[in-house]
């Protein structure tokens, strides 16, 4: 197969390795000059191994003196909120964040490319039409520095690149840097997002500084002895006795002996982390603080409770079945629900924010709706209004967007406070950043199943953009595959928000998952980059994933670089380990290149399905157009054991007597017959579309 830059892309992994040795002057040119949006033959693993002065060289000729904009000492300070124009958002003359209901995602747990700086490396291998990136948790993480648990709201320095600051002195903390990095991809055409967590770690330095902001139970062994609605309370009055106890951090520090004035807003949150733990850059202190205050706390039996996922949400027993135990020695009990249901889970690591109060004193449990917390639902907002502030973020992946606890379902009136992911949203669009866009982790389930209620309807109602979907959870060979796409077509044409064409997640980058991927890739990459109405999502390690018939060692795995787990059956050692399929990334790369090619002519248009997914699940062959003026025509086989063999392309609406012409196909083998169908008055005759395969004709 030849491709607009007439290259030669290589079948296997080690002539990869072989080709960018022996011609990466070649390659980087090619990008350079324009003739590609991103380096060719380049694989992940190695992009992220080139030097730091050579990055620099490359985004020097590429950017020019926009380089020096985005990493100057001026425009990487995290109180310049008036950026040049030209590292700005690329999407801020947009009026609200509709932008992502088509926008191809690319999604990074920097822990496994290590460094806020690599990213940049990592985005030379990603096309233009892959257009947008998140990045998974940047703050420091809590317990088995669980990504998704915030101990803090300090930049995790752990992705702190030292190369970068010998390259560039005054880039010399976390912060700096993670900015440098998105003036550099606004620079390159790319829209980043933060993640919005509505929890964090249990016993986070959050929880610790500001107990009234969560839930809290009292323990001793097996039996949860009180679960009042203001615990929070007496927690406040152990943590002053604490500090009088084994005092300041700081000796020499003073503090409000007082708890009303110590959790107070008039003794800010900043002074408080300060006497409890220490200053952010003594890390050491203050994760021995913070271990010294919760070992405290649990000696009384007083614990946050812990975060759940699906209906009833509520009602917590201990699990006398499971407990673990620490380094110190110290046992900690796992919950369980108490009247659980099919997706019903724990999450022992992580608490909620109190959004509202309790009925009858906390006694069964019950969430009194009609008393929301604004301080808190305040301070969770200005938070990340502050750090979308700083670094300039572009949109929000917000998670566990599907949580919905109302057991009626969505209310007939709502507002405000309805849901905090939506007031974040809201918060930031507020202050001045109209485009900010909300993603939204949900999976799209039936009706009561992750959600109370209708999960479409809490969509709309917490005001999200787009959502993550689930067809990364199911084989593309199956009737399910297609009776979701078409689902997900009819909610993308009938609601306000857009389903993803999700790929593959982090989340789904695990052992349990392998068949999902074993075959159909290209399918999902073809479709996700070609149907241009529809957003998607694709993360980190797809694109030269090896196939996995039976497990892999866990460092072949993304998601078990979510947490650090030293044993058992998650555990890893030592640095992700890419993949070597090389002959999947040279397919995937032909798809790339030839998206650049026309990507000009297709990106956000409309679309006319001519051939629908099957929701019976029967007909295997989807085919696409553009809705107005249409210029090419996607056909794609989702059986990928099978050749379909003598089918028909329907006639495009409103064109007559218009020819086809073959210009592209993942399959190498295409008959003659087929590069320039019959025409027969009502439809396009096709012979033969190979299994799995995906193919573009011109309309000629």
């Amino acid at each position: 197969m030849t491709n607009h830059i007439n290259i030669t892309i290589p079948r296997v992994y080690q002539s990869f390795k072989d080709v960018w040795k022996r011609e990466q002057p070649n390659f980087i040119r090619l990008y350079l000059d324009n003739k590609v949006s991103f380096i060719p033959n380049l694989l992940p693993e190695d992009a992220i191994r080139i030097s730091t002065f050579e990055t620099i060289s490359i985004l020097n000729q590429k950017l020019g003196n926009v380089f020096d904009l985005a990493t100057n000492e001026e425009n990487t300070r995290l109180d310049n909120h008036n950026l040049p124009e030209i590292i700005r958002s690329p999407v801020r003359h947009k009026t609200d964040g509709k932008w992502l209901k088509q926008s191809n995602m690319v999604g990074i747990n920097v822990r496994t490319i290590g460094s806020f700086w690599n990213i940049i490396k990592y985005a030379f291998t990603l096309p233009k039409s892959q257009d947008s990136i998140h990045l998974l948790p940047i703050w420091e993480p809590g317990v088995v520095a669980s990504l998704y648990g915030m101990a803090s709201w300090n930049i995790n320095n752990e992705f702190y690149s030292r190369e970068l600051t010998e390259a560039i002195p005054h880039l010399n903390t976390v912060e700096k840097q993670l900015k440098a990095v998105i003036n550099i991809l606004h620079a390159m055409g790319k829209t980043v997002g933060m993640d919005v967590i509505p929890h964090t770690d249990r016993f986070s330095e959050i929880v610790l500084s500001n107990p009234q902001y969560f839930e809290w139970l009292q323990r001793e062994n097996y039996e949860i002895v009180n679960h009042r609605a203001d615990l929070h309370e007496e927690v406040q009055e152990m943590i002053i006795l604490f500090l009088k106890q084994y005092g300041p951090s700081n000796p020499f520090d003073a503090y409000p002996k007082e708890k009303e004035i110590f959790f107070s807003e008039n003794f800010s949150e900043e002074k408080r982390n300060i006497i409890l733990f220490g200053k952010p850059e003594q890390v050491a202190i203050r994760q021995r603080r913070r271990d010294a205050l919760l070992r405290y706390l649990t000696k009384y039996g007083y614990e946050p409770v812990p975060a759940t996922m699906a209906p009833p949400y509520r009602g917590l027993r201990v699990d006398y079945k499971k407990s673990e135990q620490d380094t110190e020695g110290q046992l900690w009990r796992e919950y369980a629900i108490t009247q659980p249901e099919s997706f019903s889970r724990v999450f022992g690591p992580l608490t909620r924010y109190k959004l509202y109060e309790r009925l009858e004193d906390n006694k069964q449990w019950k969430i009194d709706f009609s008393r929301p917390r604004p301080a808190i639902w305040n301070y969770v907002a200005q938070h990340y209004q502050m750090v979308q502030e700083q670094f300039s973020f572009d949109f929000m992946r917000g998670d566990m967007s599907h949580v919905q606890m109302r057991e009626n379902g969505v209310p007939s009136q709502f507002g405000q406070f309805y849901d905090i992911l939506a007031e974040v949203k809201n918060f930031i669009r507020d202050a001045g950043v109209e485009y900010f866009g909300y993603f939204a982790e949900t999976f799209l389930a039936p009706r009561n199943v992750m959600s109370y209620g209708d999960e479409i309807d809490h969509l709309e109602a917490s005001e999200c953009d787009s959502t993550l979907g689930d067809l990364q959870s199911v084989t593309v060979n199956t009737p399910v595959f297609l009776q979701r796409f078409r689902q997900y077509l009819d909610i993308l044409e009938t609601r306000k928000f857009a389903p993803n064409f999700t790929i593959i997640t982090a989340d789904k980058d695990d052992p349990r998952f392998d068949e999902f991927y074993i075959s159909g890739n290209e399918f999902r990459l073809f479709t996700a980059l070609f149907l241009t109405n529809m957003p998607s999502y694709m993360s980190l390690g797809f694109r030269t994933r090896d196939t996995h018939h039976s497990p892999a060692p866990n460092e072949h795995y993304t998601k078990l670089y979510v947490f650090q787990i030293s044993e058992g059956e998650k555990a890893t050692t030592g640095d992700y380990v890419w993949g070597r399929n090389g002959s999947l990334y040279n397919r995937l790369l032909q798809i790339q290149l030839y998206a650049d090619k026309i990507w000009e002519t297709i990106q956000r248009k409309s679309v006319q399905w001519l051939i629908y997914p099957d929701a019976a699940g029967f007909g295997k062959v989807i085919v696409w157009t553009q809705a107005e003026n249409p210029t090419h025509i996607f056909v794609a086989n989702t059986d990928s054991e099978n050749a379909i063999v003598n089918f028909a392309i329907p006639k495009i609406k409103n064109i007559e007597n218009t020819r086809l012409k073959f210009d592209f196909s993942t399959s190498s083998t295409i008959t003659e017959i087929d590069k320039y169908p019959f025409y027969n008055g009502k439809h396009y005759n096709i012979f033969r579309l190979e299994k799995g395969e995906c193919r573009v004709y011109l309309v000629d």
